[in-house]
């Protein structure tokens, strides 16, 4: 939890005021996580005399700013953030005081998932999506907190607010990344041990990432796991991680059916349901999914 202070001699960490962007209210949440009580100023500018105990960021062109021309770029091209910086400093420190296995592999992992997204759009490097809709990015979120015109928010209670909403982001965030590298291990075993292209997991595990980037991989079509809901679910397995396009498709014929005429059409017994853009299929069973993933296989196989 942060508390703005007027006082900048109070403050512990300075960062600028007006405009909120992702990166400094996501430094400021990761600042409040790491500190724990940490006490913000929100200035203009940054005065020559402050102590140097003081952190200073997205403001001030010193160590955590990034609107300097000498600002630091990562090897691949994308430039820092004051919430890159501030997490390359401290963020490994933080990870290993948590005892957590696999340290190193996580910090690189939320550098990659999550920071970097932020770090870019922050230097005006937008992803591009070809969508005939509107895409909102995390940091689109952040912005809408912004006092909206005429109204009668105050901008330091907003945010308040919106760091408030980024440490629970950034919690959330990295529990989605320690179970994904914790699981990661397990799935490259089940690839090395499967010999078909269907990939059999007797629990859920966050398994994408892993079949996609694994050489391993490269033959799985469908993964097989058991269903939140009950049953088991069968879901077919992307080209790439840029192309989520199905490397196969449930046949045509059974798009949008569910129980007794998905049945009928896919002559397998316990057949529930196939989504009408045939990516996702569930079961009553093991046995009907193994059976359902097979026909599928033969049916692409055919065409």
């Amino acid at each position: 939890m942060i508390t703005l202070v007027k006082d900048i001699n109070e403050a512990d960490g300075i960062t600028h005021n007006g405009t909120m962007h992702a990166d400094e209210v996501f430094a400021t949440a990761f600042l409040s996580i790491y500190f724990k009580n940490f006490k913000v100023a929100r200035v203009s500018e940054v005065p020559e005399d402050l102590s140097s105990n003081t952190i200073i960021y997205d403001i001030g062109k010193g160590k955590f700013d990034h609107h300097q021309t000498d600002a630091r770029v990562r090897e691949n091209g994308i430039k820092y953030s004051s919430f890159g910086l501030l997490f390359e400093e401290y963020g490994l420190d933080y990870l290993k005081k948590l005892k957590l296995k696999n340290t190193k592999a996580i910090y690189n992992y939320l550098i990659k998932d999550f920071i970097e997204g932020i770090d870019a759009i922050d230097n005006g490097v937008f992803p591009e999506i070809k969508a005939n809709y509107k895409v909102k990015t995390v940091s689109d979120i952040i912005k809408i907190f912004n006092p909206s015109y005429k109204s009668n928010d105050n901008e330091d209670e907003q945010f308040i607010k919106v760091v408030s909403l980024a440490e629970l982001i950034l919690t959330e965030e990295l529990k989605n990344v320690i179970g994904k590298v914790n699981a990661s291990s397990k799935v490259k075993k089940l690839l090395n041990k499967t010999k078909s292209s269907i990939l059999i997991l007797d629990e859920y595990l966050p398994y994408e990432e892993t079949v996609l980037t694994s050489l391993s991989g490269k033959k799985i079509k469908f993964v097989i796991y058991p269903s939140n809901r009950g049953g088991y679910g069968i879901k077919t397995v992307p080209v790439s991680t840029t192309d989520k396009t199905s490397r196969v498709y449930f046949p045509k014929a059974w798009g949008g059916l569910t129980n007794s005429d998905l049945e009928q059409v896919t002559g397998i017994k316990g057949s529930l349901f196939c989504h009408t853009n045939r990516f996702l299929m569930t079961s009553c069973n093991l046995d009907t999914a193994i059976k359902l993933a097979e026909k599928a296989i033969d049916a692409n196989e055919k065409e």
